[in-house]
């Protein structure tokens, strides 16, 4: 996937969580940026984390994995479906691909298993099914322009539509095209996506005489597989339980390493003894940022001996440990926003430098001193060549990075998110979103008002119930 980038440009979201229908255009139509920052920004309960979500759906349809029996409920309770489309922007030599991935998921019963990943959920036997997917593209080269078209449509009897591209990507052989309708069914029942699995992609990959499809299908793989990453506040929410969540793509001699370690804090880890190498240059990477964001502290790794691993192959034990001004402590008595920081550092890193790199982050400002997450997010902004979403509270980044970069969430499901409008250069978008909170400006409500007197009594009132 050498000189060519991937990029989201449109996030569309149907009938999803709590937004009955969504859209936020990526793209900073203000100034010429090398970076693609989104900040996310409303009130609790009101839809920033359905776009993360989204998200992280797509990085399962994308590189072809089971999406886990929870997204079923994250169907619209009043829809018998959610929809899901996003638009892409590629880039190599010959010009530029606009590309549009759009799926469904509904929720079935499942009474053949039982997912003991999720065995506390209220429906154990539900899952989640993926189907009606589609894939459009339009291209734009120096001497030659083609209109959106569809490449691969599901949304048939047949294993897909049209037939014309059928035959470019699969061919014509017809005991093939049976097992592709076994293999069309098999992928719902197993969440999985028809045009990114495995069995699908083997096929293309086999049969297409077409280099612009294959590429096109190829190169959205390889970004859902290698270069989205999404942070949700489950993975943040392991911090809290003594556990450094470490999301990272590290390149080195032309060769990238791209991954997630779960490392406990409170007491040894225990990994492979070929990842030795690679956490100990990944985190020697992170220290030359990381002593600049907290002066004088870096972090580094103890390795104290070896043991087995449950399948018999020889690991490491290592104890993450914190270097400040060369005093080492356990990494576990530090807070956690540097825990936090650290946990993400080697993917911005990533975001600055590659503009083919894609990050999501929930809630980025847990933790976080907001004067640092301000500044950090403007040198991103200003100087980074990739793509950064994240949600947050903290109001500071609204002071620091471009308007362009930043969308709001509204109190109507049907229209969940907005850019505000009638802000002028001169205006600082932090007073002006408390404004518009207090006044209601812009054609959406931006926020559900509460009474001061009423929670105040609610507060006494249930005092007075539990006899305080």
């Amino acid at each position: 996937m050498d000189k060519q980038t991937v990029r989201i440009e449109n996030i569309r979201i149907e009938n999803f969580k709590n937004v009955k229908y969504g859209s936020l255009n990526l793209e900073n139509k203000r100034k010429d940026y090398k970076s693609s920052i989104l900040g996310l920004y409303g009130q609790n309960g009101s839809g920033k984390t359905a776009l993360i979500d989204a998200l992280q759906l797509l990085k399962f349809a994308l590189s072809g994995k089971a999406i886990p029996s929870k997204y079923a409920d994250y169907v619209n309770v009043d829809s018998e479906k959610a929809t899901l489309t996003f638009q892409f922007l590629v880039c190599n030599e010959e010009g530029k691909y606009d590309i549009w991935y759009q799926f469904s998921l509904r929720k079935a019963e499942d009474n053949d298993s039982i997912d003991i990943e999720d065995s506390n959920a209220a429906q154990p036997n539900l899952r989640v099914e993926i189907y009606n997917e589609v894939i459009s593209y339009g291209f734009t080269g120096k001497e030659e322009k083609l209109r959106k078209s569809a490449l691969i449509d599901t949304r048939s009897e047949e294993v897909f539509i049209p037939k014309t591209k059928f035959v470019e990507l699969v061919g014509n052989d017809k005991t093939q095209y049976t097992d592709l309708l076994v293999t069309k069914k098999l992928t719902q029942v197993t969440s999985r996506s028809f045009i990114f699995s495995r069995e699908m992609m083997n096929v293309f990959r086999m049969n297409c005489k077409n280099d612009i499809y294959i590429n096109l299908i190829n190169c959205l793989n390889w970004f859902g597989a290698r270069e989205l990453f999404v942070i949700d506040t489950e993975s943040i929410g392991l911090i809290s339980l003594n556990t450094l969540p470490l999301s990272f793509r590290y390149s080195s001699k032309g060769a990238d390493t791209v991954g997630s370690l779960v490392l406990p804090l409170d007491r040894p880890a225990l990994i492979p003894e070929d990842a030795y190498d690679v956490v100990d240059r990944i985190i020697q990477n992170m220290n030359i940022v990381l002593e600049q964001l907290v002066p004088g502290l870096t972090i580094d790794i103890v390795e104290l001996g070896t043991a087995l691993l449950k399948d018999g192959r020889i690991g490491k034990q290592i104890q993450i440990m914190s270097l400040k001004n060369s005093r080492p402590i356990p990494f576990c008595y530090e807070s956690e926003g540097i825990k936090k920081i650290v946990s993400i550092l080697q993917l911005l890193i990533a975001v600055y430098n590659n503009a083919s790199i894609t990050v999501a982050v929930d809630e980025l400002d847990g933790g976080i001193f907001e004067y640092l997450l301000g500044e950090l997010l403007n040198i991103i902004s200003e100087k980074g060549k990739g793509q950064l979403i994240f949600t947050s509270h903290n109001l500071r980044p609204l002071e620091t990075i471009d308007r362009g970069f930043v969308a709001f969430t509204t109190t109507n499901p049907k229209m969940r998110y907005i850019r505000m409008g009638n802000v002028k250069d001169t205006n600082n978008l932090r007073d002006f979103y408390y404004r518009d909170i207090v006044l209601g400006e812009q054609n959406e409500q931006v926020y559900n008002h509460t009474n001061n007197f009423e929670i105040a009594l609610a507060f006494r009132e249930a005092g007075e119930a539990i006899g305080s």
